[in-house]
Parts: structure tokens; sequence; C-alpha cells
């Protein structure tokens, strides 16, 4: 009689799991269908996500519409003017003159409600619990939170720090959309893509998360070119061209022909008129450049040496 108890509770069970499973099914063509009349945070979407999440709450599609929907509930933009040629990385939205005619630059600018952003970054944090391997809802967190602090990505760096660590331990299994078996080779170079979003912010934070990234990386692998190559191009952002050439120089002492090494440290040779250098990088640029390097570099060395 026990027995039949225990049987008859296991079938009730897993009835009742086939059917949440079954309901969140419903819930999710529901959402397919209507999303593309109503938008992710248009009116009425709030309910079938309500009733989706009743049916299961662990559900990874269900989590990552959550955070589409309080994500774009949260995000407006704003018009501002900024006086340098770039903001956030982007080009202005149009440059007019003002009484004086001085440029003004006007730029699209992002604007959170925080309260709203909070419930969208708490959908995220669930679903990188529920399924860590999961690089879709990492890399939308990151480029989330990069989206939202702006010139100052100190939640941005602590994310992919964490990333990076874990990826250098092989803690997971990587798994991305429309990417066969992720390796560490593909996170290393998503973690390179921010690096350089970081870069192209150009604000003093931006470039210490840039630096501080790349050391990062470095410390799991001393020898890749691409992160001493960016350790260069944040002291070449700082005008420490001594250090900037230190760290090239370890570049080109492992790949001779990096473009962008030679580039750079034919630049800061330029700048700072040092005659050894030039003479030392230019014929790299002459051998490895473009043919348009070549042209210029050739003369510009061809008149160092008639000196």
């Amino acid at each position: 009689m026990i027995m039949k108890k225990i049987v008859l509770f296991v079938l009730a069970l897993g009835l009742g799991l086939a059917a949440g499973a079954q309901n969140a099914k419903t819930y999710s063509d529901k959402y397919d269908k209507m999303v593309g009349i109503l938008g992710p945070a248009g009116v009425g979407m709030e309910t079938i996500l309500n009733g989706w999440e009743k049916a299961d709450s662990t559900d990874a599609k269900m989590l990552k519409a959550r955070y589409i929907y309080h994500f774009t509930k949260s995000r407006s933009t704003e018009v501002v003017t900024k006086e340098t040629a770039t903001y956030l990385g982007k080009e202005p939205l149009m440059t007019l003159k003002d009484t004086l005619g001085k440029d003004v630059r006007y730029f699209e600018s992002p604007v959170y409600d925080d309260q709203v952003f909070g419930k969208a970054m708490q959908y995220l944090d669930k679903a990188i619990t529920y399924y860590p391997e999961n690089l879709d809802f990492r890399f939308l967190k990151a480029a989330s939170l990069m989206d939202y602090e702006k010139e100052s990505p100190d939640m941005t760096l602590s994310l992919l720090t964490e990333l990076a660590q874990q990826n250098n331990e092989n803690k997971y299994k990587w798994q991305f959309t429309d990417v066969e078996n992720p390796d560490k080779e593909f996170v290393e170079a998503a973690i390179q893509e921010y690096c350089y979003t970081f870069y192209k912010i150009n604000s003093p934070s931006s470039l210490e998360a840039f630096n501080k990234l790349s050391l990062k990386m470095l410390e799991y692998n001393p020898k890749n070119t691409t992160f001493l190559s960016n350790v260069g191009s944040y002291y070449q952002a700082k005008s420490d061209y001594k250090n900037a050439i230190k760290f090239y120089s370890k570049v080109l002492k492992l790949d001779p022909a990096n473009y962008p090494a030679i580039k750079n440290s034919c630049i800061i040779a330029n700048k700072t008129q040092d005659k050894k250098l030039l003479k030392k990088y230019l014929p790299m640029l002459v051998k490895y450049g473009s043919e348009a390097d070549k042209l210029s570099a050739q003369a510009r060395l061809d008149g160092l040496n008639k000196k």
C-alpha cells in the first residue's frame, strides 16, 4: 500500500513537471508571436512574461525575455554637447558653430532608470547562476553594464576580470549561440573586443580599465601579443613613450611582422623626433607596411640617411 502511494506520487510529480514544461512552451510560443506585434516591452508583454515565469522560473529563454523587457523599459537617450571629437567612442550626431565660431558637437547619450535597470540585471544574474557556461548571458551583462556606466566602467571591468579568470581555469565548457564549441581563444578574443571598446571610450577611467584587463590577461599568458600591444597603446595614450616602446618591443620580439606595433613605434619615433628609433622602425614599416606606408617610410628613411 505504501509502495503504491509512492508510485502514484512519483507519477503525479512527473505529470506535473511535464504539464509545467508544456505550459512554459505555450507561453514561449505566445511570446514569439506577440513580441513582433507589441515589441519586447509593449503593453501586454508583462502579463505573458508573468505567466511564463510562473510556469518555469528557470527557463533560459524566459530569463532573457525578462531581461530585455526591463532593459528596454529602463533605457532612454538624451542629446548632450561635448567639446571632444568623439564621446563614448562615437561620432557626433551633428556639429554646429556657436556665436564665436567654435564647434559645438551633439552626441546621443544613454539615460537609465536605475531601479528598472537593476531588475534587468537581476534576471541576467539568475540566468548566469542557472547557466554559468552560457556566454550569451555574460556578454549581454557586460555590454549592458558598459552602456550604463558610460565613462566609468568599474562593474564591467569586474565582470570581465571574473570571466577571464574562469576562462583561464577552464571552469566551464563554454556555450555561445551560433558558435560550435567556443574555446578559451574565443573568450580571449571576445575580451579583447571589450578592451577595444574601453580604449575607444577614451576617458581616464575607461583607459585604466583597458590597461587593467589587458594586464590581467597577460598574467595568464605573458606572451600574448594582442594584450602586450594593448599595454603599449595605454602608455602611448598617456604620452609615456618610453614604456610604450618597451611593450611594442616585446610584441616585435615575439612577432617581428606585427603591423600595429611597428606603426605605433614609428608614430612615437616621429612624434619624439628620435632619429635612432626612426632608423630602427622605418625599415620594418618598409618591409611589412601597406604600399602607402612603404613609400612614405622609404622617403623618410632616405631623407634621414642623407643627413
